[in-house]
């Protein structure tokens, strides 16, 4: 059977249809993508500015701002920009695309944490072979398996959403195109599609989650063998790496983690692993890491510095 598609556009809903309440959101989530463009490039500037990137953890730590800033881009301008406005449309190509780029950085960002907390991992419970370990070669083997991962994770869960047909109606209870919400408005049945992205997203999520928690628990396990100084310092590292983990993923693992259903918390649920965990990651790994706020110190005197000279 032919595909049929009449649908050539999406309207969302959005977070809210009270305009006083959009008026709020549009100056909150406009401080929010701000902060997060300026915090997550400050990283990016002091990882390269300060020479960091030979250390893994900032080689990683680059990336993960880096992925940090797409990832809510991808969302972030068009919601701030539909609450400024009455039509909340999308075409159907700009929804294909939105729905690609949300997985394709959302797992990413998955897969990047998990090579960031084997990379603590090998740092705390094998530091003698530390830099043998990961070593550049190795560490870029594992950032392009990382992309790899979500690229795949992201071909598959677009191919779900394109085959459908869609003949109306094209409202979408959310304020970006993900696979659920569509699923709702396909024209046949999608009782496999559903299955399939529980499956593979489910997987994901929920093996990251579990995979970083195994790897947390063997690094606090091993700290008691570690000095008083050193378990201070490991515990702060994994501690702020924790805190990323679980408003990342908790929400992930609520709205992921089911069969093809919506909920109308989902909307909210999602602004926390769009945009308030991006948000957190600059204040998470800047305030709780000496090294960066160091680099950070250095940047701007010497900048400061500069300035007065050329005076």
């Amino acid at each position: 059977m032919e595909k049929v598609n009449n649908v050539t556009i999406f309207i969302f809903w959005g977070l809210s249809q009270n305009p006083k309440v959009q008026e709020i959101f549009v100056v909150v989530f406009s401080f929010f993508y701000a902060a997060i463009l300026l915090g997550n490039l400050l990283i990016m500037l002091t990882v390269h500015m300060g020479n960091l990137l030979n250390s893994p953890m900032y080689f990683f730590l680059n990336f993960l701002s880096f992925v940090d800033i797409c990832f809510s881009s991808v969302t972030a301008p068009k919601m701030i920009f539909d609450l400024l406005n009455k039509s909340k449309a999308i075409s159907y190509t700009g929804c294909m695309l939105q729905l690609f780029g949300v997985r394709f950085f959302g797992s990413t960002e998955i897969f990047l944490l998990i090579v960031m907390a084997y990379d603590r991992y090998v740092a705390i419970c094998k530091p003698l072979h530390y830099m043998s370990i990961m070593n550049q070669g190795r560490c870029n083997r594992m950032l392009l398996g990382v992309w790899v991962g979500g690229f795949l994770h992201s071909v598959i869960q677009l191919s779900l959403v394109v085959q459908l047909p869609f003949c109306g109606p094209n409202e979408i209870d959310h304020y970006f195109c993900d696979v659920h919400p569509l699923l709702k408005l396909g024209c046949s049945d999608t009782y496999m599609a559903g299955v399939i992205d529980t499956a593979n997203t489910g997987t994901i999520t929920l093996g990251g989650f579990v995979i970083l928690l195994i790897s947390y628990t063997v690094i606090l396990v091993s700290l008691r063998r570690q000095s008083a100084e050193g378990r201070r310092k490991a515990l702060s590292t994994c501690g702020s790496h924790i805190i990323v983990v679980v408003i990342f993923f908790g929400p992930c693992i609520f709205t992921y983690m089911r069969p093809d259903i919506t909920f109308a918390e989902d909307k909210m649920v999602a602004v926390l692993y769009t945009i308030i965990a991006p948000l957190l990651n600059p204040l998470i790994y800047t305030l709780r890491n000496t090294r960066v706020k160091i680099a950070m110190k250095n940047l701007w005197c010497r900048k400061v510095f500069r300035e007065a000279n050329d005076k």
